[in-house]
């Protein structure tokens, strides 16, 4: 890791908290503080809301930014935030799937051993004594 990734910014410094109807989902509310934990009025406060995406191999958690100027707002936003997280995640694994799709190449005259019962190549490499 290098020293860069591993020292914290003690200028971008955020107090989080989990806001949550335990139903739909959360909203993380991140709060500018200074590195002596007071208030920092020159920043931004932040709001990220998270949802989970139920998918045939399990569930997908999904995290978006909200853009808000109070948590009421950010409330008011988090279904349309939520659905639009949701599109660009079915998109982004569309794409994904197309590229696994593309990538696989089949030699011709079919896969080695597709006329040999049980598949594999012949002879086995084995030998018996």
């Amino acid at each position: 890791m290098s020293e860069q990734a591993s020292t914290m910014n003690p200028d971008n410094l955020y107090r989080e908290e989990t806001i949550t109807d335990r139903q739909v989902g959360a909203i993380k509310h991140l709060i500018p503080i200074t590195v002596d934990g007071a208030l920092d009025p020159d920043r931004k406060e932040l709001f990220v809301g998270q949802a989970t995406l139920m998918t045939p191999v399990g569930t997908l958690p999904l995290s978006f930014e909200i853009p808000a100027n109070s948590l009421r707002e950010a409330v008011e936003k988090y279904s349309a935030e939520a659905e639009k997280s949701v599109k660009e995640t079915m998109e982004e694994l569309r794409r994904m799937q197309q590229e696994q799709a593309s990538s696989l190449v089949i030699p011709k005259g079919g896969m080695p051993g597709g006329d040999i019962p049980g598949g594999g190549m012949p002879g086995g490499g084995i030998k018996l004594p």
